[in-house]
């Protein structure tokens, strides 16, 4: 078996390990060591091995969801991924054949949806009650999630340097949480942009109930298309949005805060990104965000100069967002009955299940980071000299 023979030559020349490999009940086989193995794929069929020479991750994952691969502990797994990825990648990765899916405006509306409006009672299931979908700030690891996820709003609020009165424009507001933390903190007036119906109507509904619908606002639509709006803001803020922008659009992603950036203004972007350029995974791209593209930190970084954007600030947040999928992976697996109740059928559980362990594992052992930038438009000479205003933050 040709793919076999392949498969035994990747995995003997991975220098992270121990593993055993289980052979559909054949044959056992230990590589990356003579330790005792951190964990025990099984493969249940023949053809899992064929998969996954021909589609690497694509392969694995799919083969994974549908129960004919299984491992004895997934957090090691995917270690060991993540440690051997260039060397993985090397062989494997080139023979996927894989066609990612097209990023282009008319198309983001149905990719947002395949993932955000999975249902607000599937997401109120695992994420904390401010429905917060990204990474939250933990100032120390015991932290529960809700202070963590407020503690990040706070922060980024914090970056921002509101005042009362001021207008800002949070691009991809999810459910709406910071924009109405904004109201109620410092009295400024957010208008809020996401393409998902669900959180659109969440978030209306949260402003409502918070007293702030003056001051907080939604639209439900793509954000390109803030740039028919006439209005300058002295503030724009993104949190976790720009990766669903696709490969390559990120000039309109900047052409979009540049048109409503007011000059002097200040604009915060929160991200994921990557320590170099490559394309999501298969799987990732197939499976849960569609479309999807993590930029490298100097990708973001080379095209400020372009908009006269300057650079006053940049945090990495990494060991946060491992921290939040932890938790949320928790919280997913407490509820798994409730999962079922909604109509969830086991193979969607593992496809969950592998996507929350795998995104924790690639902050911890992979490229992924979190990255926090500010910037101005044009320089600005007024502002705080030292970190000291984010951390004497109160109520």
């Amino acid at each position: 078996m040709v793919a076999k023979i392949i498969f035994d030559h990747v995995l003997s020349r991975m220098k992270f390990g121990p593993m055993m490999v289980d052979y559909w009940g054949s044959q056992q086989k230990q590589y990356g060591g003579k330790d005792k193995p951190h964990f025990t794929l099984t493969l249940h069929d023949e053809g899992v091995v064929s998969d996954i020479v021909k589609k690497f991750d694509l392969g694995f994952g799919e083969a994974y969801m549908d129960g004919r691969v299984s491992v004895d502990n997934l957090d090691e797994l995917l270690k060991f991924a993540d440690l051997n990825q260039a060397a993985l990648a090397q062989v494997l990765g080139k023979k996927s054949g894989y066609r990612f899916s097209r990023n282009t405006r008319d198309r983001q509306a149905d990719q947002i949806k395949s993932h955000y409006d999975l249902g607000n009672d599937f997401y109120e299931l695992w994420l904390d009650d401010t429905m917060t979908y990204t990474c939250a700030y933990f100032k120390k690891p015991a932290d529960s999630l809700e202070n963590a996820q407020r503690q990040k709003i706070d922060h980024v609020l914090a970056k921002l340097q509101l005042q009362k009165g001021q207008e800002f424009v949070d691009l991809g507001c999810g459910w709406g949480h910071l924009v109405v933390r904004a109201a109620k903190k410092y009295g400024a007036r957010g208008i809020g942009i996401t393409l998902s119906k669900e959180q659109y109507e969440y978030a209306t509904q949260l402003a409502k109930r918070e007293g702030v619908s003056n001051l907080a606002v939604f639209k439900h639509g793509n954000y390109l298309e803030m740039k028919k709006h006439d209005k300058q803001y002295e503030r724009v803020v993104s949190v976790g949005m720009l990766e669903h922008v696709g490969k390559g659009n990120h000039r309109q992603y900047f052409d979009v805060v540049d048109h409503l950036l007011a000059p002097g203004g200040l604009s915060v972007l929160h991200s994921i990104t990557a320590s170099i350029e490559a394309d999501i995974p298969t799987w990732i791209d197939k499976y849960i965000f569609p479309g999807g593209y993590v930029p490298s930190e100097r990708e973001i970084i080379h095209l400020l100069p372009d908009y006269d954007f300057h650079l006053t600030d940049y945090e990495s947040l990494r060991m946060h967002y491992a921290l939040t999928l932890d938790e949320w992976y928790k919280r997913f697996e407490a509820n798994l009955d409730k999962v079922r109740k909604l109509g969830y059928d086991e193979r969607f559980i593992r496809m969950w299940r592998l996507y929350l362990r795998g995104s924790a594992a690639s902050f911890r052992y992979g490229r992924n980071n979190l990255s926090q930038f500010v910037f101005t438009k044009g320089l600005k000479n007024n502002l705080p000299l030292t970190r000291e205003y984010l951390y004497q933050q109160k109520g």
